[in-house]
């Protein structure tokens, strides 16, 4: 089985003068769940080559297990050194997509023209997709082939507004994960703040937040090992 991982390419935080990136748990635990299941990953990003790791996600406090595994991992390390541009990625070669979150996909992957065409390919070809804490933002524009939004009715859940307030982002960001997928028709729903919690609707898998990535990705799996069957 072949897994395509798109991370963000955006390393601004707003107007702050401060870094944001991808979340490091939000990549590796996912990154190995399916590496330890045996599946063949290519990970991709708008702009290639080295994604920006948010700098806080790397404290020592959000370390986990995956996280120290990564940082011992030369060729993982090198991997996400190079990742292949995401318009050059056809999505035809790949069983399932996942996206890592923290807040860089809320200004480039939500809008990235190439992100939204692998997104409604693979979800018209039946292909699992999923999504973690702030990464369900890549679905402000997708449509289905009725032109719907491609959330709409369909349960989801993705970083709370709760969450937002407490780490103090509200008004830094673009706009409110949770709120932007209400709006698009998303049945959000969301567990305790900082808990793990998953919601799979058909094909798509989202998580809530950094402690959901685990999950997220072993509900992937099984959306894939059932394919396999």
């Amino acid at each position: 089985m072949k897994v395509l991982i798109i991370l963000t390419s955006h390393d601004k935080l707003g107007d702050t003068g401060k870094k944001t990136g991808f979340w490091l748990e939000e990549f590796a635990a996912p990154y190995y769940v399916l590496l330890d299941a045996g599946a063949e990953i290519t990970l991709a990003s708008p702009a290639g080559g080295q994604p920006p790791l948010d700098p806080q996600s790397d404290v020592p406090d959000a370390q986990t297990e995956a996280t120290k595994r990564f940082k011992k991992d030369d060729a993982a390390q090198r991997a996400l050194a190079t990742t292949t541009k995401l318009a050059k990625i056809d999505s035809n070669d790949f069983d399932a997509v996942f996206y890592p979150g923290g807040h860089g996909p809320l200004w480039d992957l939500a809008e990235n023209a190439d992100s939204q065409r692998i997104i409604k390919e693979c979800f018209a070809a039946g292909r699992p997709i999923a999504a973690v804490c702030h990464a369900p933002a890549i679905f402000k524009h997708t449509k289905a082939d009725d032109e719907m939004s491609l959330i709409s009715g369909r349960r989801v859940t993705g970083f709370s507004n709760t969450e937002e307030e407490a780490v103090g982002l509200t008004k830094v960001v673009p706009f409110l994960l949770e709120d932007l997928l209400k709006a698009n028709g998303g049945l959000y729903e969301k567990g305790p703040d900082w808990g793990s919690y998953v919601v799979v609707d058909g094909n798509l898998v989202t998580g809530q937040n950094p402690a959901s990535s685990e999950a997220a990705a072993k509900a992937l799996l099984k959306l894939l090992n059932r394919q396999y069957d």
